[in-house]
């Protein structure tokens, strides 16, 4: 009789891929959280990759990972460790086995565990799951690499193209262990490997044979496990990265506005992949060029927007410090342009493929004069798409440069994306010059709201000139009068504090006992933090910061309402400081890491209990 397999429900899992740069982990783990998004589980990911461009085989410092976070319903983090981690190689079980929990089920590819493997990976004996004190019950120990070989002998496929499908076996077997329909991931491999369908097809053989070998093997002594959504909102879902949410985003507000769709761009880790993304869209009006240098994207960008398109520009932070001439120069123009700055580890080069929020104050005031401009910042992958297409229509609606913050955490991390209804979009109206002044209108000519009127050029009779000399308020005319270039200070300030944003909103218990403060990426840690303490019995309330200048209305009220607040956030203290600058009389507390990794959880709980308990 045959035996019957068990299956567990369960809430959420997380899942860890590891293994050598060129072992298709990121493939592996995209694929995985895809199912996962298109059966109806809330994911969140995380890739996790050496700046190395290709560290030596079997080496400590050349494993990437990616981690993915699988839920029954919302899931805010990738999560703080993995319950499955896939070791590819003896550098990847020996650096990824901190990031499993007690317990975890690890798969392993043994052929990868020789001799010399284990000596690149600095393990003293042969005994490798001894030597870390991991139960060999619990793993998983897989001839990886051979199966992989015997299954596709007969593929004529050479040796190197076989090495290639290894991750399929691997997601093959976790997609075993989670009872994954393996007819979506066929359906997602025919469709990336459209233009290759031999590829697809070794591919999807060899997942197969992977979830029999975990069927066949294993099927007594690990359990398997399917995470069901609990709650299916009907609509069209994609799995989607932040780089490519916040394009998206860019394209639809640029449709919304009438517009062209305009990037200037030089290549820099980890904002590249926006570039590449609306490279691909020449069919929506997008255009995009891959400039010289940093200051050419942004200069073209604002030439761009001088005639009459959607002007972006997108780099990350040693790039701004680039861009910030030619920012300035739409600040006193007056021109729409938003500035994509998807921070990563600095100083200088730092940590290129890690993610902090140390750019904050660069953003809001890393320019010369006076030179106030909006500032952005995405809560999550997701929703890059709505920060972009809000500051577009920001830039656009009141005449001016926005910087909108992402970061390496959000741009390659991914969740599950309810595409959008074109027509619900908030409409974006660009304050264009009235016909009526034809004849009368100069330059910086205002509308009610303090916003300078958009003379798009070959508009007859609406000719000027634009430049980074300060012009008279009247007449557009170069000017030095002092009291002229005090008040269009003002008018440049006061035009900026006249946006409305929304007001800030409070999760969490009314009367708190601690307000947990951040601002972009760490939202869901922050909100995940917020909910153990208040399962633990704490009164605790979060808040965050989407809009940083201007900042809500309410900002100042939220924040002198609670006995303690704390700040978290990934810098040496720089929102707190700009709070403590804005609101008279805040001092908060702050939690502040700069590792260039995401926020743990755990740690987050025992830091804000300590701050409750003081």
């Amino acid at each position: 009789m045959a035996e019957v397999l068990e299956v567990k429900e369960l809430d959420q899992v997380v899942v860890r891929f590891s293994g050598d740069s060129g072992d298709g982990m990121q493939l592996a783990g995209n694929i995985f959280s895809t199912v996962s998004a298109t059966v109806g589980n809330g994911i969140s990911t995380f890739p996790d990759y050496p700046a190395d461009i290709r560290a030596p085989q079997g080496s400590l410092t050349g494993v990437s990972g990616f981690q993915v976070h699988i839920g029954a319903g919302k899931v805010y983090t990738p999560g703080d460790k993995c319950d499955v981690l896939v070791a590819m190689n003896a550098a990847a079980l020996k650096t990824q086995y901190r990031y499993a929990k007690p317990g975890a089920t690890i798969i392993i590819d043994t052929d990868s565990f020789g001799p010399k493997d284990l000596e690149k990976a600095q393990f003293t004996s042969e005994d490798y799951l001894g030597e870390m004190g991991i139960d060999p019950d619990r793993v998983i120990q897989c001839p990886l690499t051979t199966m992989v070989k015997d299954c596709l002998a007969d593929s004529g496929m050479d040796m190197k193209a076989m090495m290639k499908c290894r991750n399929m076996f691997a997601l093959g077997l976790v997609c075993w262990l989670f009872d994954r329909d393996l007819n979506l991931v066929a359906n997602f491999l025919r469709d990336k490997f459209a233009k290759k369908p031999a590829i697809a097809e070794a591919n999807i053989k060899v997942i197969q044979a992977g979830y029999d070998y975990g069927h066949n093997t294993h099927s007594s002594t690990i359990n398997v496990y399917r995470v069901e959504s609990k709650e299916k909102v009907p609509g069209r879902y994609m799995d989607i990265t932040g780089n490519k949410a916040t394009a998206y985003g860019f394209i639809a507000a640029a449709e919304k506005a009438g517009l062209k769709l305009y990037l200037g761009s030089y290549p820099i880790t980890p904002a590249t992949d926006v570039l590449h993304e609306l490279s691909k869209h020449k069919s929506c009006g997008v255009i995009t060029v891959q400039c010289e240098d940093e200051i050419a994207g942004c200069s073209s960008a604002l030439g761009a927007s001088f005639a009459g398109a959607l002007g972006v520009t997108s780099t990350s932070g040693p790039g701004i410090c680039l861009k910030s001439e030619a920012m300035n120069l739409a600040v006193i123009m007056e021109l729409p342009l938003v500035v994509l700055d998807v921070q990563r580890g600095g100083p200088a080069t730092g940590l290129p493929t890690k993610s902090e929020q140390t750019d904050l104050l660069q953003a809001l005031f890393g320019r010369n004069g006076e030179s106030p401009m909006p500032v952005m910042a995405a809560t999550s992958p997701t929703d890059c798409f709505d920060a972009a297409y809000q500051a577009a229509k920001i830039a656009l609606e009141h005449m001016t440069p926005v910087v909108l913050l992402t970061d390496a955490f959000v741009a390659n991390g991914s969740g599950a994306f309810k595409l959008p209804e074109m027509a619900k979009l908030d409409p974006i109206n660009p304050p264009y010059v009235p016909e009526e002044l034809k004849g009368k209108w100069t330059p910086y000519m205002r509308a009610e709201n303090g916003t300078r009127y958009w003379a798009v050029p070959g508009r007859e009779g609406f000719a000027h000139i634009l430049g980074g000399l300060e012009k008279d308020s009247n007449t557009g005319a170069i000017s030095t009068n002092p009291e002229n270039h005090d008040l269009m200070t003002r008018l440049r300030q006061q035009k900026i504090a006249n946006i409305q944003v929304p007001d800030l909103e409070v999760d969490g218990d009314a009367d708190a006992d601690l307000l947990i403060v951040g601002f972009g990426s760490t939202y869901g840690h922050l909100r995940s933090a917020m909910d153990e303490l208040r399962c633990k019995g704490y009164k605790v309330a979060q808040t965050h910061f989407k809009y940083l200048n201007p900042l809500p209305k309410n900002t100042a009220d939220v924040l002198k309402k609670y006995k303690k607040v704390v700040v978290a956030e990934q810098n040496m203290g720089q929102l707190a400081a700009y709070l403590r600058m804005k609101v008279d009389g805040f001092v908060p507390y702050q939690f502040n890491q700069v590792k260039g990794q995401p926020f743990v959880v755990e740690e987050l709980v025992n830091a804000f209990e300590d701050i409750i308990k003081k």
